[in-house]
């Protein structure tokens, strides 16, 4: 979080004057929680823990308090002003006002101003990763608030499961006397999720009757939920679509992007209702699987008609799947009547259709690629198919929807190493065998200490020179500076006389010894291609590294989402699934921490550490089978290259391809000027 401080002190200067003048309207008032969380994190930082605890917590409840208002406020003022069919354009605009004015007069007598509570997105992420409940477990554990402290802890690792310093407190805390199994709560749970999660413990045990209760409490929590959820959608919506400084739309198309933004985000509540705090994927057929575990429930404790009733609504999300049908088929049998579906399902299903129809069209006018994907995708049949009726087999595992593949499908080339180094100074230091993993491999000497000092040199260069990064914090830490560049960014200054252009030659004749050495040690039976490569350093914040539980990088792997509780890795996006190898350069070791760690799937068994130093390389395959992260750096400077390689030419790197060309016209003694077309745009 790279936030300036004398902003803050102005603010929080200023904040109890705001108080008092808000305190005197009639208006209530609501402490605006991203102040309260900068107050926390400042009283983190000057060890001043029961301000900490002070601060957190306020943030927490204004946090949430905003949240049920805003919700609160729509649904009412959608009841108080709908839109029923108008006959004209006034009537629409006229509810269109009536609803903006009732929005207004609800929240600011709820909350004050809403001015005040309007939230940075970087502040809103901290919240929905849960990160002041990291603040809050090391507070409580200062002030011996051991309780407190461990289901804080607990709170922060329900949603961030790869974090292992985190995972290592809480075995502290658990092997502390005091802390007791039920101090470990998630303060955060979604009672929704909550009571399925028990429901579906009962099930497995036998116990139909309290499970009942629990599935049934479920559905209604998960119906509250969803209506939440939507209401949620109602606000400021972002259109990344477009460019709006070069799009300008008509009165009816703006309103039109504005409701079909809307819509889907409201369409996206099926996943999010499904997708567990720290999961990447909904549960699969989340919705439905309430009424499979319910109708067989029901006939264990021999309430046929409510078993028709469910069985029928788990058909109205996958019709006519056949065990299903056959158990509506005994249970009308048994009862000698027909039995409806649930309301509340049919309600849902028609509203849904609805949805799927309305965004097929408003996503074309908005130019959005969509497709219709059902959250609740079917499984397939049950293989207990000898009681009658089926039942699901209590399976509560976490995947992704049909379209998924598991990384593990998709291993096409025969996996080996062990091939020549081709060059005579580099040294094979650690095999797979050796770092207790596969496709990896730890050499030395793969650059000189010369050319480990001029590459660092040069990447300091750049950023004096006038980088992109600038210095900014990095994306996987607020206690690193993070600073890089690419190989064709390097090239460019050069050529621009920013930098010595011999440095920026060496950066890419380095970046090329690495794809080669990968290449021939793990006897790839086809070209290795550059994915991306990045000059990169990691700076510790120098008053930030006392009290830090973080990485610098969180344990991840390259080319899959890494799911650490399901012990699997979804080759999907955002993921760069294209990659296969990836290997890290060291330019240095004069730092504390930064270690590079591979880890079980788990995110939390370390089965290898590494420090870094100059000229030793890490490489190893980008799949699930070798996740891995970097312990922070506490202390001083690490620089490196970092490489990801393809064996698919369709995914080569545009910046690399036109840095080759760079540097055959270099060679050939040509001038920069002779038409190339360079983009110098780095990515992280």
């Amino acid at each position: 979080m790279d936030v300036n401080l004398s902003i803050r002190r102005f603010f929080a200067g200023t904040f109890a004057i705001f108080q008092t003048v808000l305190l005197c309207s009639t208006y209530a008032f609501l402490e605006p929680y991203d102040l309260l969380y900068d107050n926390g994190v400042e009283a983190f930082y000057s060890s001043d823990y029961k301000n900490v605890v002070s601060y957190m917590e306020r943030a927490l409840s204004s946090y949430s308090e905003l949240r049920q208002t805003k919700v609160r406020c729509r649904l009412n003022c959608k009841e108080l002003h709908p839109f029923d069919a108008p006959s004209s354009d006034l009537r629409f605009f006229d509810t269109v006002l009536h609803r903006a004015s009732c929005l207004n007069e609800c929240i600011e007598t709820k909350v004050g101003s809403q001015s005040m509570h309007r939230v940075s997105e970087d502040v809103n992420q901290d919240f929905h990763r849960r990160i002041p409940y990291n603040y809050l477990q090391l507070a409580y554990y200062k002030l011996k608030q051991l309780d407190k402290a461990a289901a804080a802890a607990h709170t922060y690792f329900q949603a961030n499961p790869e974090h292992v310093e985190m995972s290592h407190n809480l075995e502290q805390y658990k092997a502390l006397q005091g802390t007791q199994e039920e101090h470990f709560i998630d303060r955060e749970a979604r009672p929704h999720q909550k009571a399925f999660t028990v429901a579906v413990k009962l099930y497995d045990k036998g116990e139909y009757e309290k499970a009942i209760e629990h599935f049934e409490e479920a559905m209604v929590e998960y119906y509250k939920a969803d209506v939440e959820c939507r209401a949620l959608c109602e606000g400021p919506q972002h259109f990344d679509e477009h460019e709006h400084l070069n799009y300008r739309p008509s009165l009816y198309e703006l309103i039109s992007d504005h409701f079909t933004m809307v819509l889907h985000c409201e369409h996206e509540c099926v996943r999010d209702l499904a997708t567990r705090p720290g999961r990447l994927s909904p549960m699969e057929n989340y919705l439905p699987l309430h009424y499979d575990y319910l109708q067989f429930a029901y006939f264990k404790v021999n309430k046929i008609q409510e078993a028709l009733e469910c069985a029928q609504s788990y058909l109205l999300f996958h019709e006519g799947e056949e065990f299903m049908t056959e158990n509506v088929d005994y249970y009308r049998e048994v009862l000698g009547h027909e039995v409806k579906p649930r309301e509340e399902a049919e309600w849902y299903i028609k509203r849904h259709r609805q949805e799927l129809d309305l965004l097929h069209v408003g996503s074309e006018n908005l130019g959005i690629e969509y497709t219709e994907g059902h959250y609740w995708s079917s499984t397939g049949g049950r293989e207990d198919i000898n009681r009658i009726p089926s039942g699901t087999d209590g399976w509560m595992e976490y995947v992704p929807i049909s379209e998924k593949k598991n990384v593990t499908e998709t291993v096409v080339q025969e996996l080996r190493e062990g091939g020549p180094l081709l060059y005579d100074s580099v040294r094979l230091v650690q095999n797979s065998e050796s770092l207790n993993g596969t496709q990896r491999v730890l050499l030395d000497d793969v650059i000189s200490e010369e050319e480990c000092s001029e590459l660092k040199h040069l990447a300091l260069t750049v950023k004096m020179a006038g980088d992109g990064y600038r210095g900014k914090t990095s994306p996987h830490t607020p206690n690193e500076r993070f600073e890089g560049a690419t190989v064709l960014k390097t090239l460019q200054y050069g050529y621009e006389g920013r930098i010595p252009l011999r440095s920026a030659r060496m950066f890419y004749d380095t970046s090329e010894k690495a794809r080669r050495i990968i290449e021939s040690y793990f006897m790839l039976n086809s070209t290795l291609h550059f994915s991306y490569t990045h000059l990169v350093c990691r700076t510790a914040i120098i008053g930030q590294q006392d009290i830090r539980n973080d990485l610098s990088h969180p344990i991840h792997a390259d080319n899959c989402l890494l799911d650490p509780e399901a012990n699997e890795c979804w080759k999907e996006p955002p993921a760069y699934t294209y990659r296969d190898y990836s290997a890290l350069l060291y330019l240095n070791g004069d730092f504390e921490g930064g270690e590079f760690i591979f880890t079980e799937m788990d995110a939390k068994t370390v089965t290898a550490s590494i420090k870094p130093k100059c000229g030793r390389m890490v490489g190893f395959s980008s799949g699930g089978e070798n996740p891995h992260g970097v312990r922070a750096v506490t202390t001083g400077q690490r620089c490196a290259v970092a490489l990801w390689f393809t064996l698919d030419p369709l995914f080569r790197e545009l910046e690399r391809l036109q840095a080759d060309e760079v540097m055959e016209s270099l060679n050939n003694q040509h001038q920069w000027d002779s038409g190339l077309n360079i983009n110098p745009k780095d990515e992280l």
